[in-house]
């Protein structure tokens, strides 16, 4: 299965996105899938006894992102307010042993090839090395990715490395330190770049750049972060804004879209799309030329190949239709669907006698139901049917 579409979303009545075509089924008429899901409810079950994470669309969700811990030590204005969040109880969240029991029947019995480890901030939790490591023990060749945000990577890095972590991903939007306090609230840009250079030194690698451009405020520094991560041989992915901040401020209309990401690289660079599958990656990668006249110091012959760059329009170029993710929170509840405002909890029937296999049809259920799109039946986030989830970022796990 393809990505649904590489061109932006054609915009519809009012600036909203048109919906656009997913290449799927159509959804089955009400009450052929069983009861519509609840927040907290079982679940329709999923037919037939295919033991992956299947659902009505013929999508199978190979890569599980857990969520360890709700908490961040930044207070990003994208994701969440300036006075943070009420973050969960200690009791509330997964216990190591539950996170290394979920990862096993994810891989086991679903069939799960990738584990990205998340938050809110995964180096707030004390226990990261021994959860790492007790995962890399049950499973020598899982390929085990975490996203942090760098602040206290550099003191962790060589311990997660020999604990088993494959490689991470570091949440940076600049590289000027002025637009990194305005964006995260703290002034701990030198903090993230210790880290990021101790990862590097600890082979964490590729090591891959998240950042989000917002309008007005770091999307002309683009080109400027795309340099400095090409030089590092770092792998830079620009993530359009999503309606997933606490705030609920976010509006479609002043968003950085991909295209004009494209268009603020395209003044210092050649931008092709890269001929590699995408198979499933929420990123579409481009390969990075020199230009004649850069207008960056990237000191390259004209043509020659300086790297890749990865845009993930989730927004105006959704790829709904090859997801292939599980998300599990911090405090154990599926979600299928990133925009999703439904929820199937797990961690009552982990903390019940209940057996592996009846956690893991549970799970089946639950990706059964995942919807079309978007948490709704189509793409279109910004539309006025879309309801924006009540949980931030943060709170979901990326």
């Amino acid at each position: 299965m393809t990505c649904s579409t590489h061109s932006a979303t054609p915009a519809g009545p009012g600036g909203a996105s048109a919906p656009v075509s997913l290449g799927l089924p159509t959804i089955p008429a009400p009450g052929t899938s069983g009861p519509e899901t609840a927040h907290g409810t079982v679940p329709p079950p999923a037919p037939g006894d295919d033991p992956r994470l299947v659902d009505r669309f013929g999508r199978v969700a190979t890569d599980l992102r857990i969520s360890l811990i709700d908490k961040c030590n930044l207070r990003c204005t994208y994701c969440m307010p300036a006075d943070g969040l009420a973050w969960l109880p200690a009791e509330r969240l997964l216990t190591a042993g539950e996170i290394r029991r979920l990862v096993r029947i994810a891989v086991d019995t679903h069939g799960v090839r990738e584990l990205r480890l998340t938050g809110g901030e995964p180096l707030v939790r004390k226990d990261l090395v021994e959860i790492i490591a007790s995962i890399r023990a049950d499973h020598p060749d899982l390929p085990i990715s975490m996203t942090t945000n760098g602040v206290g990577l550099a003191a962790k890095a060589g311990a997660l490395a020999e604990a088993g972590l494959s490689r991470i991903n570091v949440s940076l939007d600049t590289i000027h330190a002025e637009s990194f306090a305005k964006l995260t609230r703290r002034n701990f840009f030198h903090k993230v770049l210790e880290g990021i250079e101790a990862a590097d030194a600890a082979g964490l690698r590729p090591i891959k750049i998240n950042a989000v451009l917002l309008r007005g405020v770091n999307d002309t520094e683009a080109a400027d972060l795309l340099d400095w991560s090409l030089e590092r041989g770092f792998e830079l992915r620009f993530i359009e804004q999503m309606p997933l901040d606490a705030d609920h401020g976010w509006t479609r209309t002043n968003m950085v879209t991909a295209e004009d990401t494209r268009e603020l690289l395209r003044t210092h660079y050649d931008l092709s799309v890269s001929p590699d599958a995408r198979d499933g990656a929420p990123a579409e990668r481009y390969v990075v030329r020199a230009l004649p006249d850069p207008g960056v110091g990237t000191g390259a012959a004209p043509g020659e190949v300086l790297g890749t760059v990865g845009i993930i329009a989730s927004v105006t170029e959704p790829f709904c239709a090859d997801c292939r993710r599980t998300r599990i929170t911090a405090e154990g509840k599926i979600m299928s669907c990133l925009f999703s405002r439904e929820e199937t909890d797990l961690t009552a029937l982990l903390r019940s006698d209940a057996t592996d296999a009846q956690v893991a049809d549970r799970w089946r259920a639950a990706m059964w139901a995942k919807p079309r799109a978007h948490g709704m039946d189509h793409t279109g986030l910004g539309d006025q049917d879309f309801v924006q989830p009540d949980r931030s970022m943060s709170a979901i796990g990326g």
